[in-house]
């Protein structure tokens, strides 16, 4: 995928409504940041956001299914190749 300003500027704005609506803080160089921007949007309450997680799934080529009425919103995953790294906050040693 082509980080190109439109998609860029789609990530600054969806991250400062995920911020702001939901005290989500993700780092746009972060490993996976587009996928945990839309499973993001896919719990969201507002209709402007997941509007934006959607236009950013068109632009990643990444599938983004809304919840329907009554059904569990799901991001299908494509298949990637390596390792998942997931933060998982700062260790603390005694």
């Amino acid at each position: 995928m082509e980080l190109n300003r439109e998609v860029l500027d789609c990530m600054k704005r969806l991250r400062r409504r995920l911020r702001e609506e939901l005290a989500v803080d993700i780092r746009m160089s972060q490993p996976g940041a587009i996928n945990t921007m839309l499973s993001a949007c896919l719990t969201s309450s507002s209709e402007e956001t997941r509007q934006l997680g959607q236009l950013l799934a068109q632009y990643s080529d990444q599938p983004f299914t809304p919840a329907a009425e009554g059904s569990t919103p799901r991001l299908q995953a494509k298949p990637t190749s390596g390792s998942l790294r997931m933060y998982r906050g700062q260790r603390v040693y005694a």
